[in-house]
C-alpha cells in the first residue's frame, strides 16, 4: 500500500451576496483533501468556519499534521479518535470514504443507506436583509416547497410576515444564527406562530440556551452552533426538538452516522445541513440526509459556479450523487 494526500484550497463565487447575522460574503472558501492509494483516488470538501475558530490556514495545517498517520494507513476509525470534530477531519473522512468505494466498487450509499436513496426535498436560503429586499427574495423563490430564512436581528417581526406574504404556500424554516435573546424569544414565538413558521434554528446563543428548557415552545427549535458531536446530544433533550448535523461540525460522514442515530434514539427530530460550499461537500450529506425530518443542502444553489458532475436539482428536490462526483 502506497498512499499519498494532496491538499487545495480553491474559492467559488457566491452568485450575489450571502448575508447572516453574523456578516456577508461573496465567495464560498473550501478546502479538500485527496488521497490516492494503489491507482484508486478519493476527495472530500470542507469548508473551514470562523465561528468556531478556523480558517483556511488552520484547517490545511491540521490535514497536513495529519498526513502522515493517513499516508501510513491510518483508517477511519482511528481518524475519529485521534482528530477533533470540525472542518478538517470532514475534508479526511469523506475522502477516505470515497477512497474505499474506488477500491472496492462498492459505492458509499450501498453501505450506508438502508434503501437507495432518493431524491430529497431542501430547503433554498434566503439571505438577512430588510423586509422588503428578503420578500423579493422569496417571492422568487415561492414555488420551492421549503424556504429557509435568515434572521437574527433584536425585532424580525417585520422580515417574518413579509416572507410569509411572499411566499404562502411555502413551509419555512427560521435560522436566527445565535442572534436572539432571552428577552426577544417570547414576541418572536408569537409571530412564529402567527406565520405558521415549521421550524427555529438555533435562536439562542449556544452558551446561553439553557433558557430554552424552562419555557414553553409553540414552535419546534433546532439545534445548530449548540450541537458538534453525539457526546453534545443528551444535554440538549430538554431544550431542543430537532438537532442540524453538518458534516464540517461533525468532522465527516462517519461520526454523522453515529449521531444521526443517537439522536433518533433520543426523539430528536434530524436536519441534515450545510455551510456554503460545493456539490463535493453536499455529496455525502445528501446520503446522510436519507429518512431526514429537514434538509438544508441548496450550497451549490447559492453559487455562481459549481463543480463538475454537480449534483443534480429540480424544483425542489436534489439527487444523490453520481459516482463520477463522490462516493
Amino acid at each position: 500500500m502506497s498512499r499519498k494526500v494532496s491538499i487545495a484550497v480553491e474559492h467559488f463565487p457566491i452568485a450575489g451576496t450571502f448575508t447572516i447575522s453574523r456578516g456577508s460574503k461573496t465567495e464560498a472558501s473550501v478546502v479538500t483533501c485527496r488521497i490516492t492509494e494503489d491507482g484508486a483516488s478519493g476527495i472530500g470538501e470542507c469548508v473551514p468556519y470562523a465561528r468556531y475558530g478556523e480558517t483556511i490556514e488552520s484547517v490545511v495545517a491540521q490535514i497536513e499534521s495529519a498526513s502522515a498517520d493517513i499516508q501510513a494507513g491510518m483508517g477511519r476509525e482511528e481518524l475519529n479518535r485521534r482528530m477533533p470534530a470540525g472542518a478538517a477531519r470532514n475534508a479526511m473522512d469523506c475522502a477516505l470514504w470515497d477512497l474505499e468505494a474506488k477500491k472496492s466498487g462498492a459505492t458509499v450509499a450501498s453501505r450506508v443507506c438502508a434503501k437507495p436513496p432518493k431524491p430529497l426535498t431542501t430547503a433554498y436560503t434566503i439571505s438577512l436583509g430588510e423586509p422588503a429586499a428578503m420578500a423579493a427574495q422569496a417571492a422568487i423563490w415561492s414555488h420551492r416547497t421549503l424556504l429557509k430564512v435568515k434572521v437574527g436581528t433584536p425585532d424580525d417581526r417585520s422580515r417574518i410576515r413579509a416572507v410569509r406574504a411572499a411566499a404562502p404556500a411555502s413551509d419555512i424554516i427560521l435560522d436566527a444564527n445565535e442572534g436572539w435573546t432571552p428577552r426577544t424569544l417570547e414576541m418572536h414565538f408569537d409571530v412564529c406562530v402567527e406565520a405558521g413558521i415549521a421550524l427555529i434554528e438555533q435562536p439562542l446563543p449556544s452558551d446561553d440556551d439553557a433558557a430554552l428548557a424552562s419555557i414553553a415552545r409553540p414552535v419546534k427549535i433546532c439545534a445548530d452552533e449548540s450541537v458538534h458531536k453525539t457526546e453534545d446530544l443528551a444535554a440538549l433533550v430538554y431544550r431542543y426538538d430537532a438537532v442540524n448535523i453538518k458534516l464540517d461540525k461533525t468532522g465527516g460522514l462517519t461520526e454523522g452516522l453515529r449521531m444521526r442515530a443517537a439522536a433518533q434514539a433520543l426523539d430528536l427530530q434530524v436536519m441534515i445541513g450545510c455551510m456554503v460550499g460545493t456539490s463535493l461537500g453536499m455529496a455525502p450529506a445528501v446520503l446522510l440526509a436519507q429518512g431526514a425530518d429537514f434538509v438544508d443542502l441548496d450550497g451549490p444553489l447559492l453559487l455562481a459556479k459549481d463543480r463538475h458532475h454537480g449534483l443534480h436539482y429540480d424544483g425542489s428536490l436534489v439527487y444523490p450523487p453520481t459516482t463520477g462526483l463522490w462516493g
